[in-house]
């Protein structure tokens, strides 16, 4: 854990401490900055707002050069908490194409990978509770 960082941080409005938050925050803490809305469809389908982003999702680009267009999360970087979407890419000065990051709040998801047993667990739960053991 780094010692820069405090569990016990609730909030401040100084842009100055966020950032520090957000810069020093452990990678499971990181992993929370991922979060993205749901489309209208699977806001109704699963009763809930937000998901954790993964790859293999399904993704529209709301801003940016990029926007509208959509393809799977290829890679998900919890260092620089940016997201890597297929047919992304931008074209560099030698003719070569880059995968382009994106941040999360710039996307929404439009299609789950529900293959995964904790995250078809987690969907059943409420968002918000903390589940029970």
């Amino acid at each position: 854990m780094d010692k820069d960082f405090s569990k016990n941080w609730i909030s401040s409005k100084q842009p100055r401490k966020q950032r520090k938050y957000r810069h020093n925050a452990p990678l499971n803490v990181r992993s929370s900055f991922m979060n993205v809305h749901l489309s209208k469809e699977l806001i109704k389908k699963h009763g809930r707002r937000s998901m954790r982003l993964r790859k293999g999702d399904k993704v529209t680009v709301l801003r940016g050069q990029f926007r509208k267009s959509s393809g799977k999360v290829e890679k998900i970087d919890l260092k620089s908490s940016k997201a890597y979407v297929a047919g992304v890419e931008t074209i560099k000065k030698d003719g070569t194409k880059a995968p382009y990051p994106i941040s999360p709040s710039n996307l929404i998801i439009t299609e789950l990978k529900l293959d995964d047993k904790k995250r078809a667990e987690a969907m059943q739960r409420k968002p918000g509770k903390p589940k029970e053991d």
